[in-house]
């Protein structure tokens, strides 16, 4: 059984074309949390033994799948938190998990529906019922025995991004919507404690530049990669 001075286990997904994105995202969540944290990348070639499907051309990220593996890799025990690396934490990392619910298999962010393309890195997708919910999720391992590194291997994108490996999507619970805040998509708002640049973050240069918060990504990354004389 958990503690109150268990580490928060954190799985941030981790794409080989932003990896700046994963640091300073790790960074972010260093500076504002009162709690330890224990923080994993899922990066693919460190799960080759886990994970090893044929990427799907569905996917925009590297992590599409593999931030499924988060209940797998705590051995179905306890929470996890999983987060796209293309994210900046605003807020104590410790008032997301202390929102969980025991009632819930998995909490997210249930998001608008959109309608349209979402385009990424030269890669367009059609927008799906609860896209963009999986970018947070925070995992109540016990009540996620279905993903397994098999489960994985061969289900249907767009069905385990529905969370329709649930038996009842009553088991879905929400959290706020300033713990997934939609650069793009939502009108900018100050009541944000985690930004994500989903369509693109500021270490892209051009527009993105100047996009929601960009000035907070720089400054943390300056402090992320500062060296002291």
């Amino acid at each position: 059984m958990s503690s109150n001075h268990d580490s928060i286990r954190i799985f941030i997904g981790y794409d080989t074309r932003e990896p700046i994105a994963y640091h300073v995202c790790v960074q972010s969540i260093m500076e504002t949390s009162s709690h330890p944290v224990c923080i994993t990348p899922l990066r693919l070639s460190n799960l080759q033994t886990v994970f090893n499907r044929e990427r799907d051309p569905k996917q925009l990220t590297d992590f599409s799948f593999t931030r499924f593996l988060v209940p797998y890799l705590c051995g179905f025990e306890g929470w996890g938190i999983f987060i796209d690396g293309d994210m900046l934490l605003r807020e104590d990392i410790a008032n997301l998990w202390n929102l969980k619910n025991d009632q819930d298999a998995v909490m997210v962010v249930q998001h608008d529906a959109f309608q349209g393309d979402h385009s990424f890195l030269g890669n367009s997708i059609k927008m799906f019922p609860k896209f963009n919910w999986s970018s947070v999720m925070l995992f109540n391992n016990a009540k996620c025995t279905t993903l397994t590194p098999e489960f994985l291997q061969t289900v249907a994108y767009q069905d385990l991004h529905q969370f329709k490996w649930l038996e009842n999507e009553s088991a879905i619970g929400a959290l706020p919507k300033k713990w997934n805040h939609l650069v793009g998509y939502y009108e900018p708002s100050t009541d944000v404690a985690l930004v994500h640049w989903t369509l693109g973050g500021p270490y892209f240069g051009g527009e993105f530049e100047t996009a929601e918060f960009a000035a907070e990504w720089f400054a943390m990354r300056d402090k992320a990669f500062s060296v002291s004389n």
